[in-house]
């Protein structure tokens, strides 16, 4: 294809004639499929010509971008595989045209470029490939062509940004030393371009996490330092943005080198803070301090846990001045910010690191800040005074976590009734920010009775608490989600007893949290979301939180959520949007459902009342589903999974009006989370349905073992469905024979893989690796508990010494044990024990077994202690065993 056949595709790509831009788009894509190496040269000839429209070039770059690199896995590796297959005659004629676009005038063809240089660092580099690119783009530093520089420390920039990603060290230090020398050189104060020097810091930003050799050598270090610092009080506040920047990214990789120049960055960050002018700069030099306290306040936690760690203690040592500062901030608010929740200003800023400070220092904050708080929550004396009140209230609710329950009750007891008055301030910023301190005083300092003092919420205060907060529910919206938050977290704070102080209040909390939701069905979508939200959360709170005399009322809820469901049924959907909001408002009434259900479960009087409306709620949930073709509804399907934990054998009879959406979620391989939540789902199915189960589990069977040999399939869903196996066969008993020829190799299959991951030490994987470890484990627990004695003898002796050699790996595996894995494979080694004591001999020969169920017994963990000494005797015995007994 030629350039004069592409450039006005890409013109009409970018056009405001809809019909003009798809037909673009298409043909974009059909020059792609049919002549991706020849597109290729295309774009990136595109992007060099100088002759071309601006406009052309850039998106020529960005389609090349996208060619190379997408958030999707599997769309990636597709990505991989297409630009691996391309011959090396092209690939080196795209990256010989590409790199001199680096230079040209034009700056966002330099901008893109840097960016398609990156991208295709990020595949060729690791595959030593392209090995000369660094020395390439750091000899362009020599260059007297400024608009070159900068774009060269854009592109190394981005480079270092791709190589972080990646799990193995890719640029060796002699690369990483050049690199940062160059950038050192550019971030210069006699560099005359600031666009260079601006360049340049944004790109040690990227480098730094390359940089620990250089942070380990004092010299080196220094020179850094002096350089961000250097550029901390530029001119140039873009400048200054960007070494504060790589100041929280120093302080959150290299906290322990930080004391000779904590001081120099406090003096820094205050100038910026309180003398500066720009808020972008402001708001970095705080961040410092958020990283600053949240490296602390992880070093006190790890110390608690006995850890040697390095703690500077340098949010106490600055304690004072640091709060001073922060507290002026806080009166800097911007009109509106109540209401959008995208705005980030230096005072929201200044209140979350407050908030840190709080937890770092504890009880020392609450003598720093009330001084503040006292004179400033009444002050009334000019129009701008809600400033100074919304600032106080602000400062009083950023400290509530952190501090002891005992340094902050006066202070609490004192100003809740004065809160409560000001939910009435004629500014809506005061009372959105009261109504949210409220809700963070009964999250955080509700009801603490173990250090003998007496809980905040009490009989005399409880009425005016919940009428206030009642009242506040009929407030401006934004206010309102925060009175919902405060209701949630007024119902969390009491127990789960035969009654409460909450119970009187029950029915009218929740009705007024239902006429919310209702409320935000009038709104603006997006307000009206965030009410709905907030809303529902609150209810399903209140009814985890019901004691035994209101159970009455929650089971009184099923009807009025089943209406509500019906309603969703009849929605008129013309737009996505609709789609959308149809799908949230099952969601969360689903949710509230689901709650409800496990809720009345729990108590034999109430489960009976839940059961004469299970048709209903089954009938509803499966409305759900048709409301949604080709797709499950999470939430919904969650419900049903409550549903059949209450009804037990007789869920059956809503299988086989169901099997086609649990068909339909195993199925989902694209949404990951209704994916596994359904695997979930059939687990509660299997237990509670047990042998009944077995008509459909052909069928099931049939689509897990497809779905764990689809390598495309999110790797996350496979030890879930591994777990379902021990699910079904426990449910089936000994028809699960004729699915182990296939089941066997599969756990076979996956402990090799777990092992490959265990030894390859590649952190990343740890979590998934637990769960696959789980998985594998439940699995042949499910198989040894369900078959019968022969059937187990027959098909589980062969299995046993691989399986010991598997668990063996765990129990050696010291850093990354877990106690449900340690306690499944303890629990495993019982189960084999009694089911196959012949294999006596087996553990005599792994004496790890031996140790791993003797320290299980000893670890003072009562769940794992309590399975590892029945599997002590477990043991004892089979190894006893007389061979051939």
């Amino acid at each position: 294809m030629s350039g004069q056949e592409l450039t006005p595709v890409l013109q009409h790509a970018q056009s405001a004639d809809s019909s003009l831009r798809t037909q673009a788009e298409l043909q974009l894509q059909a020059y792609q499929q049919q002549d991706y190496a020849g597109y290729l040269v295309a774009l990136v000839s595109e992007l060099a010509n100088d002759a071309k429209p601006p406009e052309t070039r850039q998106i020529a770059g960005l389609l090349l971008k996208n060619m190379l690199d997408a958030t999707d896995a599997a769309l990636k590796e597709g990505m991989l595989a297409k630009w691996a297959g391309v011959d090396s005659i092209i690939k080196t004629k795209v990256k010989a045209n590409l790199l001199p676009v680096l230079g040209v005038q034009a700056a966002p063809a330099r901008h893109t470029a840097a960016i398609v240089v990156a991208k295709i660092a990020a595949i060729e580099l690791p595959q030593h490939a392209w090995p000369e690119l660094i020395s390439t783009l750091l000899s362009n530093m020599g260059q007297a062509n400024n608009s070159l520089k900068q774009a060269t420390l854009q592109a190394l920039g981005y480079v270092c940004e791709e190589m972080g990603k990646l799990d193995e060290d890719v640029l060796n230090q002699t690369e990483i030393n050049n690199v940062l020398t160059a950038v050192a050189q550019g971030m210069r104060p006699d560099e005359a371009d600031s666009s260079v020097r601006l360049a340049a810091t944004v790109a040690l930003n990227n480098a730094l996490e390359f940089a620990h050799s250089n942070f380990d050598n004092a010299d080196e270090r220094n020179y850094i330092m002096q350089c961000i610092c250097e550029g901390a009080v530029s001119p140039d506040s873009r400048l200054q943005e960007a070494a504060f920047e790589c100041l929280v990214k120093v302080a959150g990789s290299y906290y322990e080198k930080l004391p000779v120049y904590i001081q120099d960055i406090f003096k820094l960050s205050h100038r910026a803070i309180t003398q500066g002018n720009e808020e972008d700069v402001a708001k970095q030099a705080i961040e410092f301090w958020c990283t600053v306290a949240e490296e602390e306040i992880e070093a006190q936690e790890a110390q608690e846990d006995g850890e040697e760690v390095t703690n500077h203690n340098f949010i106490r040592q600055a304690l004072q001045p640091l709060v001073s500062m922060l507290l002026e901030q806080l009166t800097k608010q911007e009109p509106g910010q109540d209401r959008d929740e995208g705005i980030w200003n230096t005072c929201m800023a200044a209140g979350i690191c407050l908030g840190l400070v709080a937890q770092c220092v504890k009880d020392e904050i609450v003598s720093l800040v009330m001084p503040y708080v006292q004179p400033n929550i009444e002050k009334k004396d000019s129009s701008e005074s809600w400033r100074n009140r919304e600032a106080a209230t602000f400062a009083f609710s950023s400290i509530l976590e952190g501090p002891s329950y005992a340094s902050l009750a006066g202070v609490v007891n004192a100003g809740l009734d004065f809160l409560l008055n000001a939910t009435k301030d004629p500014n809506p910023m005061v009372r959105q920010t009261t109504a949210w301190t409220i809700g963070r005083i009964l999250e955080h300092v509700h009801g603490e009775e173990d250090v003998g003092m007496a809980p905040l919420i009490n009989p005399q205060n409880l009425p005016r608490v919940v009428s206030t907060l009642l009242e506040s529910t009929r407030d401006e919206p934004h206010i309102a989600e925060q009175i919902c938050y405060a209701l949630s977290q007024l119902a969390a704070g009491f127990k789960d007893n035969d009654t409460s102080l909450f119970s009187p209040y029950f029915a009218d909390i929740v009705q007024a949290l239902l006429q919310q939701g209702e409320r935000a069905l009038q709104m603006d979508v997006q307000e009206g979301s965030r009410l709905q939200l907030q809303a529902f959360e609150a209810i399903n709170e209140v009814v985890r939180s019901a004691s035994s005399d209101t159970l009455p009322l929650v089971g009184q809820l099923i009807q009025a959520l089943l209406d509500k469901l019906a309603s969703t049924f009849r929605m008129q959907i013309i737009s996505t949007e609709a789609r959308e909001h149809q799908n949230d408002l099952q969601g969360l009434l689903c949710g509230v459902l689901q709650v409800v259900i496990q809720k009345l479960s729990e108590n034999d009087s109430a489960k009976t009342g839940l059961l004469e409306k299970a048709d209903s709620i089954m009938q509803s949930l499966l409305g759900v589903f048709q409301c949604h073709a080709g797709s499950v509804h999470e939430e919904a399907m969650l419900a049903v999974g409550a549903l059949t934990y209450a009804c037990g054998q007789s869920f059956t009879k809503y299988m086989q009006s169901f099997y086609p959406v649990l068909k339909l979620g195993l199925e989902n391989h694209r949404e990951v989370e209704v994916c596994i939540a359904t695997v979930g789902v059939l687990g509660d199915i299997c237990r509670a349905m047990e042998a009944q189960v077995a008509q459909f589990s052909d069928n099931i069977m049939e689509v897990l073992l497809k779905t764990l040999s689809d390598p495309s399939v999110d790797r996350t869903i496979k030890p879930q469905i591994l777990s379902s196996f021990g699910d079904i066969a426990l449910a089936v008993g000994d028809k699960f024979e004729p699915y182990l020829p296939h089941v066997l190799p599969m756990l076979q299959g996956a402990q090799h893989l777990s092992v490959e991951q265990q030894r390859s030490g590649n952190e990343a994987l740890f979590e998934y690796n637990t769960q696959l470890r789980l998985g594998i484990l439940e699995a042949y627990a499910g198989t040894v508990h369900a078959l019968s004695n022969d059937k187990v003898a027959q098909y589980m002796t062969g299995e046993v010494p691989v399986l010991l050699e598997f668990i063996e790996v765990i129990y050696n595996d010291k850093d990354n044990q877990e106690d449900s894995v340690t306690k499944a494979a303890v629990a495993l080694l019982g189960d084999l024990a009694i089911t196959l004591p012949q294999i006596g001999q087996l553990f005599s020969q792994k004496p790890y077994t031996i140790q791993f169920v003797q320290d299980a017994a000893t670890s003072g963990i009562t769940s794992l202690t309590d399975t590892a000494t029945w599997a002590q005797s477990a043991i004892s015995k089979a190894v006893a065993q007389p061979v051939g007994a």
